[in-house]
């Protein structure tokens, strides 16, 4: 059987919402609209608008009240406007027909100044069981609001950005948690796309410590954990992903 992919956001996030154990870690999704956007900048105050088709982080928006007017960040620049009406416009202008999703912001923790979020990566094993295979960081670069790779961002340890929000005791039991749920979310996904034999998860974790589902990758990109210095993730994730054809044997 083929790797099955899902790209659109708005079909993942819909599914998980099914799942008692995984609802609790989805920030409030909504597909964006005038009423949609102001709703939920009211509840929340800062908000990321992104696209329902898309990787690497293009096109996500940060949108956030600012005093009495209004500004989003989209790559490095930033816009403020002094009405809703003005800033929807702009945004719209930008964005054109295509379908959108307005999701609660999620106040990242930081490492050095910068934000920081996780992939979790998760992959069917040759016994064609569910195991969480890596975890690792992402470093935003300074200046921008996505942490992806290939927008800037920097891979490194889960443990080298946990090291300042988390005794070093409590790690692996994190760690674990986040595993579990990397399974629990790839069980819920398999029920609707039987096809699915990976993928990688963003998690936000909050100042709060609780992790939070961002988005979910159906074709992750294992090469991201070649940057780690502890060379038997990526072994393992590349062992998996050859055991269920996502690698050309050679």
């Amino acid at each position: 059987m083929a790797i099955q992919r899902v790209v659109s956001k708005w079909s993942k996030t819909s599914v998980l919402l099914g799942s008692e154990k995984v609802a609790a870690y989805i920030p409030h999704t909504r597909k964006l609209s005038q009423e949609s956007l102001s709703a939920m900048l009211r509840q929340y105050g800062m908000v990321y608008v992104k696209p329902d088709r898309g990787t690497y982080g293009i096109g996500v928006i940060r949108v956030e009240t600012a005093g009495e007017g209004y500004q989003y960040q989209e790559n490095m620049r930033v816009r403020s406007f002094a009405s809703y009406d003005a800033m929807y416009q702009s945004l719209k202008n930008m964005i054109g027909n295509r379908t959108y999703l307005v999701q609660r912001g999620i106040h990242l923790l930081r490492y050095r100044k910068r934000r920081f979020d996780l992939r979790v990566m998760v992959q069917k094993s040759p016994s064609g069981q569910w195991e969480t295979t890596g975890l690792i960081g992402r470093l935003a670069h300074p200046g921008k609001i996505v942490t992806n790779y290939h927008s800037g961002g920097t891979p490194m340890a889960f443990g080298d950005l946990l090291a300042t929000h988390l005794p070093q005791a409590e790690h692996r039991s994190y760690a674990a948690r986040l595993e579990k749920l990397g399974v629990q979310t790839a069980q819920r996904l398999q029920q609707v796309y039987p096809g699915l034999k990976e993928i990688g998860i963003d998690v936000a974790i909050d100042t709060q410590m609780r992790p939070w589902i961002l988005e979910v990758n159906t074709k992750p990109d294992p090469y991201i954990f070649r940057k780690l210095k502890d060379r038997s993730i990526f072994r393992k994730v590349y062992r998996y992903g050859r055991a269920y054809g996502r690698f050309a044997r050679k």
